[in-house]
């Protein structure tokens, strides 16, 4: 089990694993008792293929939670499917909003159009919450190239709200580590990438980037938004930053 105080093991596991591979980051935080249980959390979007191989050649019975929002693009949903099939994913979870939580409050399936905060709460947040019950914490695909406010991202670190640990093997990673991992293991792209997607979340919220863009220009255009809101940053479920 876990040491019961979670920024001591925070501190210890990265002093344990601050020199190490992202691969070897990874490899032991599965196996690491200190680091407890723990899932793999997948948008199974633009850069995720990296993480989902890794998983799929470390321990491929390791839980993967993907949020089917009920609002994602077709391209997403089978490249999901074809992904979880190529790297043999053995459990593999597809995590759905409550179907009363939707009735409720977004029957008409239009709540992003005047509350975007609202809709991610509904269709990510809270489901994500109810999936990751019984894990002591999440593997991430966040990097300190995505904001300034991941700067100083480590490979380990707490969510002060919960207490969960959350695992960043790719923190150090720049983008062209990304890209070249993709090309040596011939992994798959996710198809919209090639059509002006580098940054790919629900089909509403989601456009096209141009050229002269930023990567995550197309999340939630012209809004003051650009984070779905699963992360949890002093103690609060933010809407602002990068997401993973």
């Amino acid at each position: 089990m876990p040491p019961s105080d979670p920024g001591t093991r925070v501190a210890a596991l990265n002093a344990r694993y601050r020199h190490h591979s992202a691969a070897a980051v990874l490899a032991h935080a599965l196996a690491d008792p200190a680091a407890g249980r723990l899932a793999l959390v997948s948008s199974f979007g633009a850069e995720s293929v990296v993480l989902l191989h890794m998983v799929a050649v470390t321990a491929p019975a390791t839980p993967v939670i993907f949020l089917e929002t009920g609002m994602l693009f077709a391209e997403t949903l089978v490249y999901q499917q074809e992904l979880g099939e190529r790297l043999g994913l053995r459990d593999l979870r597809i995590i759905r909003p409550d179907a009363e939580d939707l009735a409720r409050t977004d029957p008409a399936q239009t709540l992003y159009r005047h509350d975007t905060d609202a809709c991610c709460a509904l269709r990510k947040t809270r489901p994500l919450h109810r999936a990751l019950r019984g894990f002591d914490g999440w593997i991430t695909g966040r990097k300190r190239y995505q904001a300034g406010t991941r700067a100083a991202l480590d490979f380990f670190e707490v969510e002060q709200a919960t207490g969960r640990l959350k695992v960043n093997p790719l923190a150090h990673w720049a983008r062209e580590d990304v890209q070249t991992y993709m090309d040596e293991n011939r992994l798959p792209r996710h198809p919209l990438v090639d059509r002006g997607y580098p940054s790919i979340g629900c089909m509403p919220c989601t456009t096209p980037v141009g050229a002269n863009e930023d990567a995550r220009a197309g999340r939630w255009r012209d809004q003051d938004k650009t984070e779905c809101g699963i992360h949890i940053v002093d103690g609060r479920v933010t809407t602002k930053g990068v997401s993973a």
